[in-house]
């Protein structure tokens, strides 16, 4: 339900802007526009621009859909609450170092967010990237901060997005293991409401109208008894 409309909602987006039917000055993140004119919206649009179609556009694209499905399906898997809130405490704090960094559109450091979350969940997973490298998944990220390097790209989208899931990974796996630590962090429960559906009741025998077929004639009994 989270990974779905991602990707989607990136590619409408740069749609929009390539068709000219909006451009990305109405997209990029300003505190005075937002704060002082209340263009709240750019709080959200900010994230859903990658710049135009191109080699980094599919790049971001590919890493944001894969790790956030594989977080969704992995440690996630069954708290789609939790992961709403991810999502907000990263977006949140993403926006208040932006008061503070030249940085318009935060949507690639959200996806390094995603991803060094992802490696350091799983630690001893292996990676091949571009069939150059091999390491373990904890380096991933910095990895992908050179690569961007030799684009010529600014590595402070990449710190940005590690620094943040740094933040979150130690909040919420290693703090609250530590002697004298516990969880700072959690989920509203209206998010719970909204996004988690309430458990099963082992215990609980249905009528036997509610069972699926109806009636269960015979239950319990065996053929040549």
């Amino acid at each position: 339900p989270v990974t779905r409309p991602s990707p989607p909602a990136c590619v409408l987006t740069t749609a929009a802007v390539q068709l000219e039917l909006i451009t990305p000055f109405q997209l990029y993140f300003n505190p005075e526009l937002i704060f002082k004119h209340f263009q709240i919206w750019r709080l959200i649009t900010n994230y859903l621009f990658f710049g135009p179609v191109g080699f980094n556009f599919l790049f971001n694209m590919i890493f944001l859909y894969r790790y956030c499905r594989m977080l969704e399906e992995g440690s996630f898997r069954g708290r789609t609450a939790d992961f709403v809130f991810m999502f907000l405490f990263g977006g949140l704090l993403m926006t208040l170092f932006g008061l503070f960094v030249n940085l318009v559109f935060l949507g690639q450091a959200f996806t390094i967010m995603l991803v060094y979350v992802w490696s350091r969940r799983n630690p001893y997973v292996r990676m091949n990237f571009f069939g150059l490298l091999i390491f373990q998944a904890p380096f991933l990220p910095w990895v992908l901060m050179g690569f961007s390097l030799l684009l010529g790209n600014s590595i402070i989208v990449d710190l940005l997005g590690i620094a943040v899931g740094h933040i979150y990974f130690f909040l919420e796996d290693v703090f609250p293991n530590q002697p004298g630590g516990g969880r700072l962090l959690r989920t509203p429960s209206v998010l719970k409401a909204i996004f988690d559906t309430p458990e099963e009741d082992p215990n609980y025998n249905p009528l036997p109208e509610e069972r699926p077929g109806g009636f269960a004639w015979g239950e319990g009994q065996r053929l040549g008894g």
